[in-house]
Formats: structure tokens, sequence, C-alpha cells
């Protein structure tokens, strides 16, 4: 397929919008005959597990892995424009593989589903402006490609076209058209992309990531079109078993120094809510790579915010501690909350945050905060 699709008339997206609303229903409706396996069926329909030593290739390892259980592609940076504040994007694209019938030959049945979040920050506006889509990949509405990144559903999409990336968002109150050009080599994370989850060596992902991509592009917002500027951070990640069973939830930050160097770290929180794992790679700006152990990594919560929506409370503000290197975390603002109930089902905290070294701005990236509420589940 290939990368930029023909423009459609108001009448077709509207038909096309209609049947994705209708295959988006059918997704969700596990009860149905067409979509229930056999046991036998159900035994035939496993995952592959991640495994330790497998080398990751570019550009193919950035498409879609459709045997593993979930994917995700997810972009989150700042963008800019004089003399206007600066605000926090997020656009994620999920792809999970359901256990069905894999006989089953009827293009409504889900061997394949694709869910979707954006989000944009604005300190200025103090509300987050997000939306989301998911439908199962039938009918060419939906779909991952294999061995080239071409994500999408309907008019939202994440390509990579040439040496760049782009995204394309139609969400109900903004709309997002970004270019992303790498200015740094992939980051892999954990053992050479083998990134554990836990302390066995089943929970796994295989994760890369892309720091300060460089963005371009248009923002819609409020009948207003801007020319933006700015930073962002890229990661792609493929499992069949991402969170041990005694896992409530994650911390994750990634973060964009202001002189080029690259931080991402995380923690998985058990079910009482203690530290349970966690595991974190540094670059610094002459490119050398460190990668930590979870004995290494330290999450110190300042400051919480308590969400009038949900009465959930996220711990917003952090002092990280990865090895010798120390930050504190400022959120651009508290109330970055996103609601995918519609979707995926969680409520979880995910914005824009400012690290800082001595009180002083060092660099941006975004944090996101699962499991606060109710305990995440992939």
């Amino acid at each position: 397929m290939k990368a930029k699709r023909p423009k459609r008339s108001g009448v077709e997206s509207r038909k096309r919008r209609k049947l994705l609303a209708a295959v988006s229903l059918l997704a969700w409706q596990p009860g149905r005959a067409a979509d229930a396996p056999s046991d036998a069926a159900a035994a035939e329909a496993r995952y592959p597990d991640v495994v330790r030593g497998r080398r990751l290739t570019f550009p193919q390892d950035e498409g879609s892995h459709p045997s593993f259980r979930t994917e995700w592609w997810y972009v989150t940076g700042w963008l800019e424009r004089a003399p206007d504040p600066a605000r926090g994007f997020q656009i994620t694209f999920f792809r999970t593989r359901p256990r069905t019938d894999e006989r089953n030959p009827s293009a409504f049945t889900a061997h394949q589903i694709l869910v979707a979040h954006a989000a944009l920050s604005s300190a200025k506006r103090g509300k987050l402006l997000h939306d989301q889509r998911v439908a199962r990949a039938a009918f060419e509405l939906a779909g991952a490609r294999e061995q080239t990144l071409n994500v999408w559903i309907d008019d939202w999409s994440f390509i990579r076209s040439g040496a760049i990336y782009q995204a394309r968002i139609a969400a109900r109150d903004f709309a997002l058209s970004l270019r992303f050009t790498p200015s740094q080599p992939v980051l892999f994370q954990g053992d050479d992309g083998f990134s554990r989850k836990g302390p066995h060596e089943q929970s796994a992902s295989y994760y890369y990531s892309m720091p300060h991509l460089r963005v371009s592009g248009e923002v819609a917002e409020s009948h207003t079109k801007t020319q933006v500027t700015g930073s962002a951070w890229l990661d792609h990640e493929w499992s069949s078993s991402y969170m041990d069973e005694r896992a409530r939830g994650w911390d994750w930050i990634g973060i964009n120094f202001d002189d080029g160097a690259a931080l991402m770290v995380f923690r998985m929180r058990s079910k009482s809510g203690a530290p349970f794992w966690a595991g974190g790679t540094y670059r610094n700006a002459s490119q050398g790579r460190r990668t930590f152990a979870p004995h290494e990594i330290e999450f110190t919560p300042i400051r919480a915010w308590r969400s009038p929506r949900t009465g959930t409370e996220y711990p917003v503000a952090w002092r990280i501690r990865v090895g010798a290197l120390e930050i504190t975390l400022e959120p651009l603002m508290d109330d970055q909350e996103s609601d995918t109930r519609a979707s995926v089902g969680a409520v979880y905290w995910e914005g824009a945050v400012i690290a800082l070294r001595e009180k002083k701005p060092v660099g941006r990236g975004y944090l996101e905060l699962t499991g606060y509420g109710v305990a995440m589940r992939l």
C-alpha cells in the first residue's frame, strides 16, 4: 500500500466513517458466535515469546508484528510557535491480536484490533484535549502493515515516507498534521532491544526509541491553524507478555535533554503500589549509552494532583535518580488525565513535563502514570 492515500469526498468519507463505526462496535462484542473460538482453535491462537538475542532490523521492524499479542507506536513531544506558549502532544497507535478463531474467514472476525489515542496539552488553556478511535483491521478502514511503518484508522495515520515520519490526526476538538525528521540514531532499550519488565524473562518486550525527532507541521484548534516546530520522542514496542501478573501499573518517562542527551526510565509497581521492577537507558550528548539495573533507579513523588472527574490521585511531580544522574520533573499543567475507557478501558495520566537539575530547566519530555485508579490491563 502506498504511503499516501487519495483524498476522499465528503460523502465518501461519511460513508466510510459509518462503516468504521459499525466495525468498531463489532470489535467490542466478544459474545458474538463468529468471534467465539472453540477450545481447539483457542489453543491454536498462541503468541510467540520475546527472546533475548533477536537482532532488530530497520526499516523492517518499524512495521507491524501481527503474531505478537500487543504492539504500540507512541509519539510524544513539545510544539512551539512564537510568541505562543509551548504545547505538548501525544499520538499512540495500538495493535492487539485477540484470541479468536484463526480459521474463521469472515472479514468481521477480530483477528487484529487497532486503537488510537491523541492528546494536546496547553497550560494557557489549562485543559487536555483528547480523542480516541478503535476498529478491527477490516475493509481497509484500519490496519498496520508489516515490514514498513504504516498504521491507520480511517483518517488517523502514522507512516514512514522516505526519511521522515508523518502523522495525521483529525480529532473532535483539534487536528494534527506533523512531520518528524530523525536527528539521532535508534536508541535500543534494555539489552539491544530486549527490555525486561519483571523478574522473569518471559515478561519482556522488544523496544527501541527515536529521541530528538525534529518536528514541523500544523495544528488546528478552535478553527485556527498554526504552523509549529518542536522536538519529539518515538517509542515502538511489541510483546506477548508485557506485564507480570503481580504488577498493577507503571511509571515511565522519556526526556530529550537540551544538550542532545536522551533518557528513558520506567518502573513497574506491584498491586500494593510498591516498586516491583525498573529499567532505563541514558545516552549522553556524545552518543555514549548506558543501561541501568532496577536497584540503580529511584522514583520519589514530590507532589500529587487529584482528578475532579475520577477522584484518582496522581503523583505529577517527581524526583528521579538514575545511577549518579538526578533530575526533578514538573508538569506543564496538572490536569493531563486521559480517559480511554471507550477504547482500551483505562484511565491514566500522560503529559508533558519539564526536567530540572538544581532548579534549572535542562530538558523536556513526557511522563506516563498508569494503574493509579484501576489496575492496568493489557
